[in-house]
Formats: C-alpha cells, sequence, structure tokens
C-alpha cells in the first residue's frame, strides 16, 4: 500500500491510526499541502484524486480517497481489531459520533476555509471547533467508556484524536470539555496513536517533531 498523506492533516492521521492498528505496513508519499501554493494542487495529483485533498490509499489494485472510505474498506478487509462494534446500536453510535467530527466540525476549520477567512482565521477555527464540541461533549457524556463509545477503539477515536489536536493547534480552551479531554489523553497513550502523530512523520519539520 502507498498512503499520500501530509503530517498535520487530520483526516490522514485517521487513516495512519487505521493502518497501525492493523498492523498494515506502507510506503508513505508526503503531500505538503502548503508548498509550492499547494503540492495537492498539481496535474499528477489531482490524476490521483480529483478532490485534491490527502489522504489517497494506493491499495489491493484500486485508489481509494476519503479517509472514512479508505478506513471503511480497510475494516471489511483487515477485520482485526474491529473498529466497529458488533452490537448494532454501539456501531450506530460510533457512526454518529463520527460523521459528528467528520461533517460538522473538521470541514468547517479545514486549510480551504481557512484561506479565505484572512485575519479571522483562529477566531473562526475556534468557533467552528467550540460549538462542535460542545455538542460531542454531550454525545460523549451518554456513549463514553474509557473511549468514545464504551471500552473498545472505534473508528469514533480515529476522528476523535486527531480533532482534539486541531483544537489544541487552534488554542481552544477545553476546561468546558472533560469527557473529550480524558478520552483523547487515554487514545495518546496507545502505541498506534503515538507512531501516527503528526510530530512523528517523515515529513513533519524539524522545529515539530517530538
Amino acid at each position: 500500500p502507498v498512503l499520500y498523506s501530509y503530517f498535520r492533516s487530520s483526516c490522514s492521521w485517521r487513516v495512519r491510526i487505521a493502518l497501525a492498528l492493523k498492523g498494515i505496513s506502507y510506503d508513505l508519499v508526503p503531500v505538503n499541502l502548503i508548498k509550492d501554493g499547494g503540492q495537492q494542487f498539481s496535474a499528477e495529483f489531482k490524476a490521483l484524486n480529483p478532490m485534491q485533498q490527502v489522504p489517497v490509499l494506493k491499495i489491493d489494485g484500486i485508489t481509494l480517497s476519503q479517509s472514512l472510505a479508505i478506513i471503511n474498506y480497510l475494516e471489511e478487509t483487515h477485520p482485526n481489531p474491529r473498529l466497529l462494534p458488533q452490537d448494532p446500536k454501539k456501531r450506530a453510535q460510533v457512526r454518529m459520533i463520527t460523521d459528528h467530527i467528520v461533517s460538522g466540525i473538521q470541514p468547517l476549520q479545514n486549510l480551504t476555509i481557512l484561506n479565505q477567512m484572512g485575519d479571522k482565521k483562529m477566531e473562526w477555527a475556534q468557533n467552528c471547533i467550540a460549538s462542535g464540541f460542545q455538542a460531542l461533549e454531550q454525545i460523549l457524556q451518554h456513549t463514553a467508556g474509557r473511549y468514545c463509545v464504551g471500552d473498545e477503539v472505534s473508528m469514533a477515536d480515529l476522528c476523535l484524536a486527531p480533532q482534539a489536536a486541531n483544537a489544541e493547534r487552534f488554542k481552544v480552551d477545553m476546561s468546558p470539555y472533560p469527557t473529550i479531554t480524558r478520552i483523547n489523553k487515554a487514545l495518546l497513550e496507545l502505541e498506534a496513536f503515538k507512531i501516527s502523530h503528526p510530530s512523528r512523520q517523515p515529513d513533519t519539520p524539524a522545529e515539530l517533531r517530538a
């Protein structure tokens, strides 16, 4: 497998965690979203992903974009460890939390949107994350065990840790979100989350390395 990734991309980080959890080794091709006006806009990369976004995973003779589509494919082809609970209710909760983050928070504060915000970037990102986290905190109070849904790592956790990192980067006050904070702390202690972390990627700038 070949993963096209950017160290700081939260969508790429979700996929890196899934690959690490499932023990799938891969080659990484860095795509710098800032350098050269954004390497994702090159004709070569557009041929890989017309949406001109990371991540892209080449695996088993196919090319996949969109982090959840990739993670679902990995889940179906490498079912252990399981990232979707067997219980239908818990599975629905995992998907609900996942959608909440990947549709309701992350796209509103990604690079494409922030570039249109001029000097209001920080304020915009903080507001988008805070309003999403207010809802997420309430949801997690009903679903969480050690992790987002019960005591097993799920797809929801693969989305939560990168979004919490974005919150930290944009200096969001996390004190109103004790459940999110607690779960994130537990996740960052897991090896798969450590090795896939933005501070430990081949394309991480020296000053941001762990």
